[in-house]
């Protein structure tokens, strides 16, 4: 169906912000709408639909009215493409997080404040500046004849260019547009290239490039990190967190819940967690994903090479088919990707009974429901959420069970 560019007649009034990021609220005709651009409390009076179905719609608000207290001047033009919570200030941001935190887990019948009292999101306080990693469009400016950094239209195929851009470091943004200067020198056209990627270390060093269209991913040098005393090597455009800052407070908290002798870390990627966490333990790593599983056993050897004795070793599968490594004297590490952990992994936790499982997620929707069947025979024994992604929806959360 072609949507309408722009409705003007309704008014809607946002109820409160959902997982999702945006604001919800429903038209005169009953129909819910979810807004980017809109606070609870506001009145939206113009707005782009982006998405129409039978049931609700998604939009972007572009005239409010009754603007929050809460609502501030966003940094970036093109925020809504990268960072749309930039519209909010940032106590303000971290206190919807937790709401919708509480709500998700009270959805899957868990009162997170009645029975662990008092649960604040994590953050080292740095709004900005923050992702070590990032994927820029290239836009051709036909006024200019030449090649701009672009971000792609949310709700769109469109690019738009970036006027500004500050949730990456800005070794990553500056070593961008010395590409993009460089490509325009050369006579380059956008339409030659995928995308452009880079990452930096903790030391400022950046690495990564150009994709160009139907040809193979380049490789990249190697980048190095230490995170909680340990180093790592890892590829730009492989696996390894944004925030590191954060991921170094999480694995802290993760660090301090971890006694047992045997450690077993599933959905493990490149290793971090376990490696990081469980110095002098017996430690087995599940990653099945050839090119994570790769970098894993570097990880392994190199981290094993600097102990006493070897304490780690890697295994390629998938977590929900090395079910025999779960063992009832263990704590289980989980880090599963947003779909949550599978059914039959969940079952096996539940048959073994492991001492201790220590679950992270990147989404807590999918952790609460696998919680919640969990506690049927665990105990929750903290929830720590922690604000990996400032200026977006998005949410670390972490979850320690100790068998009841």
């Amino acid at each position: 169906m072609k949507l309408p560019k722009d409705v003007t007649d309704q008014k809607v009034k946002i109820e409160k912000l959902v997982p999702g990021g945006q604001g919800i609220g429903v038209d005169s005709e009953g129909k819910k709408g979810f807004f980017w651009n809109a606070l609870p409390g506001e009145t939206v009076i113009d707005y782009t639909i982006t998405k129409s179905k039978s049931h609700y719609f998604e939009a972007i608000a572009t005239k409010l009215d009754n603007l929050s207290k809460e609502r501030i001047d966003p940094r970036d033009g093109c925020y809504l493409s990268t960072s749309p919570w930039q519209i909010m200030n940032y106590d303000y941001e971290l206190s919807q997080k937790k709401e919708i935190l509480t709500e998700m887990f009270r959805q899957n019948h868990i009162d997170i404040s009645k029975n662990l009292g008092k649960v604040e999101v994590q953050t080292d306080g740095n709004e900005y500046c923050y992702r070590n990693k990032m994927e820029y469009a290239l836009y051709w400016d036909i006024a200019e004849s030449k090649i701009k950094l672009a971000y792609h239209k949310r709700g769109t195929h469109r690019k738009e260019p970036i006027d500004r851009s500050s949730i990456e470091r800005p070794e990553i943004i500056k070593k961008a547009q010395e590409i993009v200067d460089d490509l325009n020198a050369r006579g380059e056209e956008a339409r030659k290239y995928q995308s452009l990627l880079l990452r930096a270390n903790q030391n400022g060093e950046v690495s990564g490039g150009l994709y160009e269209n139907h040809q193979p991913h380049p490789e990249f040098k190697n980048l190095n990190d230490i995170i909680l005393g340990t180093e790592y090597s890892y590829s730009p455009n492989g696996f390894f967190q944004i925030n590191l800052p954060v991921y170094e407070m999480a694995l802290s908290e993760i660090k301090k819940h971890i006694s047992s002798k045997k450690v077993l870390d599933l959905y493990s990627g490149v290793g971090t967690i376990g490696l990081s966490v469980a110095h002098g333990k017996e430690l087995t790593l599940v990653e099945n994903n050839k090119f994570a599983y790769k970098e894993l056993e570097n990880n392994c050897k190199a981290v094993s090479s600097e102990a006493s004795e070897p304490f780690a070793k890697p295994v390629l599968a998938k977590s929900e088919e090395a079910l025999e490594y779960i063992a009832p004297d263990q704590t289980v590490i989980l880090d599963p990707p947003r779909a949550g952990c599978d059914k039959k992994l969940i079952e096996k936790l539940l048959e073994t009974k492991p001492e201790k499982i220590i679950y992270l997620s990147c989404n807590p929707a999918t952790q609460a429901r696998d919680v919640a069947i969990l506690a049927d025979s665990y105990t929750i024994e903290s929830i720590t959420p922690f604000n990996f992604f400032p200026r977006t929806p998005h949410l670390e959360n972490l979850v320690v069970l100790s068998l009841k």
